[in-house]
C-alpha cells in the first residue's frame, strides 16, 4: 500500500537523472559554454531573484488593463528560456546554494555563492505542471474557439514559467526570504489603505451585496485591487506568510512587524466583507493550526500532547461563534451563505453554475479551451437569462469547462502530489529542527485557503491572485530533495 501512494505522488522519481542521459542535454552543450563566457548570466539568479521580486512588489498596484504585469511576465519567460537552455555543470558560476544556513532576516542581501545542483525541472510538481500544460494544449487544439483558447493558453504559459522561475530561485534560503519580505510589504501596503477606505467611507465599484441584505449599507473596501472578492485573496497569502513568519524570523524586530501584518491583513480582510475569502480564512486557519501543533507536537510534555489540539480548535472555534453572535454586519454577511436562492448573489451563483455544468456536459473529455476569452465566447450559448458571466465562479467548474475532466483528473493529481511533497519536506525539516519548515506550513495553509474560496468565485483567476498561488507552488517545489535523501524521514512515518 505505501507503495502505491509512492508511485501515485511520484514520491521516488527522479528526473535528474533523465536529463544528465538525454540527446538533447547533449545539444545544448554549445551553450553552456556560451553562458560561461557571459557576464550577465554569471549573476543570473540574482537577475532572477529580481525579476520575480518585480512581479510580487508592483502585482497589486498595477491594472490589468494596462498589461504593465504582462510585460513583466513576457520579461520572466524569456529570462527563464535562456536560463533553462544553457543550465549546466560549470564550474566557478555564482549560482543558488542547497545548502546554506537559514537568513536570519529578510531585510538585507548577500551574494550568492555556491551550485543549485539539482536540475531546475527535476521535481514532481514540475513533471504534473508540464503534463497540465500539455493538457490545456490539446484543449486548444480541439477547441471549437481555437483563437481565444490560443489566448488563454498563452497566458497559462506565461504563469508556469513564472513558477519554473521561482522554484528555481527560491531554493536559496537568503532569495526565499526577500521575496516572502516584498511580498507581505506590499500586501501591508495594500492592507493599510483598505482601511484607510473604511475609515473615511468608499463607493461601491459594482453591486456586491444583495441590497436587500441588511448588511447591505456596509461598505466593502477593495484597496488598489479594485474590487471586494480579488482582495481578499490576494490577503489570504499574507496572513498565513505573515503569521509563520512570527516563527521564522528569529530577531524581535521583524517578530513584532510580523505580528502587526497579521492584525493589519486580517483587519482589512474583513472588510472585504467576502464570504468566500472568510471561509478560505477559516480552512487555511485550521490546516495552519493542525500544522503547527504538528511542529511543536515532539517538545511539548505528555500533557499537552493530549489536550493541546483540542484546546486549540476548541478555542478557535469559540472564538469564531462568539464573533457571530456578537458583530452583527459579521452575522448578518455570514448567515447569507445559507440563504440559498433568497440571496441575490447566491442565485447569481447559482444559475451560472447550472449553465457551467450543461457546457461539461457536452464537452466533457477537454473541454472548451482554457482562458477566460474561450469562455466567454461559448458560456452566452448556455447562460440562463439576465445572468451574464465572465467566469464560472467555482474553480473546479472553471477547469472541468476549460480542459474537461482530464484537466481536472491532472489538477487534482498535482494538488496530491504537492500536499505530499511538502509534507514530506515538513516532517525532514522538523527532524533538523529547520526553522524554514515554517515557510512550507504557510504555502501549504494558503493553498488550502486559496482553494476554499475558490470553490464559490474565481478570483483565482486574476494575475494579482494567480502569482501567489504558483508561488506557493514554487515554495513547495524549492524545499524538494532527492528521493535517496528522504529515506530518513519516510522511516520517521
Amino acid at each position: 500500500m505505501n507503495s502505491l501512494w509512492q508511485q501515485l505522488t511520484l514520491a521516488t522519481l527522479s528526473l535528474h537523472q533523465w536529463r544528465s542521459a538525454s540527446y538533447l542535454n547533449r545539444l545544448l552543450r554549445p551553450l553552456r559554454r556560451w553562458r560561461q563566457s557571459s557576464f550577465m548570466l554569471r549573476w543570473s539568479d540574482l537577475l532572477s531573484a529580481i525579476f520575480v521580486g518585480l512581479v510580487f512588489a508592483i502585482a497589486p498596484f498595477v491594472s490589468d488593463d494596462k498589461n504593465s504585469l504582462a510585460v513583466l511576465l513576457i520579461a520572466c519567460a524569456g529570462f527563464w528560456v535562456l536560463l533553462t537552455v544553457s543550465d549546466g555543470a560549470i564550474d566557478g558560476e555564482p549560482s543558488l546554494s542547497t545548502d546554506q544556513p537559514p537568513t536570519r532576516s529578510p531585510y538585507w542581501w548577500a551574494g550568492l555563492t555556491g551550485r543549485n545542483r539539482l536540475s531546475v525541472l527535476a521535481t514532481p510538481i514540475h513533471l504534473i505542471v508540464m503534463l497540465y500544460w500539455g493538457i490545456s494544449a490539446a484543449a486548444t487544439a480541439l477547441s471549437p474557439v481555437k483563437r481565444a483558447a490560443f489566448t488563454g493558453l498563452s497566458k497559462l504559459t506565461l504563469y508556469l514559467i513564472l513558477f519554473a522561475l521561482m522554484a528555481r530561485v527560491l531554493r536559496s534560503p537568503r532569495v526565499r526570504a526577500w521575496i516572502i519580505g516584498i511580498y507581505l510589504h506590499a500586501a501591508l501596503l495594500v492592507s493599510i489603505y483598505g482601511i484607510q477606505q473604511k475609515i473615511t467611507g468608499v463607493a461601491a465599484l459594482a453591486t456586491w451585496v444583495d441590497p436587500t441584505s441588511p448588511s447591505a449599507k456596509e461598505p466593502r473596501v477593495y484597496s488598489y485591487l479594485g474590487n471586494p472578492n480579488l482582495l481578499a485573496a490576494y490577503l489570504l497569502p499574507a496572513i498565513a506568510l505573515s503569521l509563520v513568519a512570527v516563527f521564522a524570523w528569529q530577531r524581535w524586530g521583524p517578530k513584532l512587524l510580523a505580528v502587526t501584518m497579521v492584525v493589519v491583513n486580517s483587519t482589512c480582510l474583513y472588510y472585504t466583507g467576502s464570504r468566500g475569502g472568510w471561509i478560505g480564512f477559516a480552512a487555511m486557519s485550521l490546516v495552519l493550526a493542525l500544522l503547527l501543533f504538528h511542529w511543536w507536537n515532539v517538545y511539548l510534555p505528555r500533557f499537552w500532547r493530549t489536550l493541546a489540539l483540542p484546546i486549540g480548535l476548541g478555542s478557535l472555534a469559540a472564538v469564531l461563534v462568539l464573533a457571530f453572535l456578537v458583530v452583527e454586519p459579521l452575522r448578518d454577511r455570514a448567515s447569507s451563505i445559507f440563504s440559498g436562492r433568497n440571496d441575490s448573489s447566491n442565485n447569481y451563483r447559482i444559475n451560472v453554475w447550472t449553465a457551467v455544468l450543461e457546457m461539461v456536459k457536452d464537452r466533457p473529455i477537454l473541454g472548451i479551451g482554457p482562458g477566460n476569452v474561450a469562455f466567454n465566447s461559448i458560456y452566452p450559448y448556455y447562460q440562463r437569462p439576465r445572468f451574464s458571466a465572465l467566469s464560472a465562479y467555482s474553480i473546479p467548474l472553471e477547469i472541468a469547462a476549460e480542459t474537461g475532466i482530464i484537466g481536472l483528473t491532472c489538477f487534482l493529481w498535482l494538488l496530491l502530489v504537492a500536499f505530499n511533497l511538502g509534507w514530506q519536506q515538513i516532517q525532514r525539516l522538523r527532524a533538523a529542527r529547520n526553522v524554514d519548515a515554517f515557510w512550507l506550513m504557510g504555502a501549504i495553509a494558503t493553498l488550502v485557503g486559496l482553494l476554499s474560496h475558490g470553490f464559490v468565485d474565481t478570483v483565482w483567476y486574476r494575475p494579482q491572485v494567480n502569482t501567489l498561488w504558483w508561488l506557493m507552488m514554487a515554495l513547495i517545489a524549492s524545499y524538494y530533495t532527492l528521493p535517496s535523501d528522504t529515506s530518513e524521514v519516510q522511516e520517521l512515518q
